[in-house]
């Protein structure tokens, strides 16, 4: 499976604009900027358990493939939507909780790297993991 392992961020592009644009304030992404994520993803068939640890929470999220869950962001933000397996590329199409508005994230893997992409409000951002 493409996805399993552990992935440290190793670098981002865009993402305290894109934390803007949800909204987040400028203390918490300055200190997200800095979080140190690690993900960690074993996929079995269509079904994900992934573990996320940063400097500021570790959570635990399983997941099946094209049913519709809850999640919340560090900041709070609550979200609803799914995952979907595209060709290579796992899809995440979510809906803020609070106002209604799409999130759609991707999560790509090219060669020791894991790419996830985030778009809101036409805002894009990447965070790009390297295996560890």
């Amino acid at each position: 499976m493409t996805f399993n392992g552990t992935w440290k961020v190793d670098r981002s592009e865009n993402y305290e604009k894109f934390m803007e644009q949800m909204g987040i304030n400028m203390v918490k992404r300055k200190l997200a900027a800095h979080d140190n994520l690690k993900i960690t993803i074993e996929q079995n068939g269509d079904k994900f358990h992934v573990k996320e640890s940063s400097n500021f929470r570790s959570i635990e999220i399983d997941f099946t493939l094209g049913v519709t869950f809850d999640y919340s962001l560090a900041d709070g933000t609550e979200l609803s939507g799914s995952w979907n397996l595209e060709g290579e590329m796992l899809k995440g199409l979510f809906n803020r909780k609070d106002n209604g508005k799409p999130l759609t994230t991707t999560r790509i893997v090219q060669g020791d790297e894991l790419i996830q992409s985030y778009n809101y409000e036409g805002v894009d951002a990447k965070r790009i993991f390297k295996k560890s």
